[in-house]
């Protein structure tokens, strides 16, 4: 995860790739239950920090200081999936959450999310997955007028990154504490 960005345009090819590989994510039957803010012009960046900066303790979060020159903010829309599960080939009429063992539009924008991070990386690029803090949501929201049947997960910045690679190996949680082969408790390998 990349903080510190170079003070240079993503090329628009570049954010395209990124975007459409974000897209080939899977969804819960096919719901395709997320959409997907960009924004790479600096004065929109600039409104999204304004937006996101809360007012206690504003240094603290990242998502008032990045400073990258792309951002993709994802959104999920649960009532997707609802709408999708409730139709007859999948049966589940009365459109409950409960019905779900999680919020798969979470999850599945989770994945598109990621597919983005690991795009941005292949791409030579550094990127960021980050939140935004729950009290500036709604500031956020009005600020792009984002619909209301959509939740922001949180953004992601990407960029060329300033920051020199960093050993992650001794930071790392063990294998063996991770990962269970046949049941759980049971080493991975």
């Amino acid at each position: 995860m990349v903080r510190s960005y170079e003070d240079r345009p993503v090329p628009p090819e570049v954010v395209d790739r990124i975007v459409q590989n974000g897209l080939r994510a899977p969804s819960g039957g096919f719901s395709q239950g997320w959409g997907f803010l960009v924004l790479d012009d600096p004065a929109d960046i600039a409104r999204f920090r304004a937006a996101a900066r809360p007012d206690t303790d504003p240094d603290r979060w990242f998502a008032a200081n990045v400073e990258a020159p792309l951002l993709i903010v994802p959104h999920s829309h649960k009532d997707a999936y609802l709408d999708r599960y409730a139709e007859p080939d999948k049966g589940l009429q009365d459109r409950s959450e409960s019905s779900w063992p999680a919020p798969y539009w979470d999850i599945d924008t989770g994945m598109a999310s990621l597919l983005m991070l690991l795009t941005a990386v292949d791409s030579g690029l550094g990127a960021c997955f980050f939140g935004i803090p729950v009290d500036r949501i709604d500031t956020f929201r009005a600020e792009f007028g984002v619909p209301p049947q959509f939740s922001p997960i949180g953004a992601i910045s990407v960029g060329y990154s300033q920051e020199p690679p960093r050993d992650l190996s001794g930071r790392r949680r063990p294998t063996a504490d991770v990962v269970h082969r046949g049941r759980w408790g049971a080493p991975a390998g």
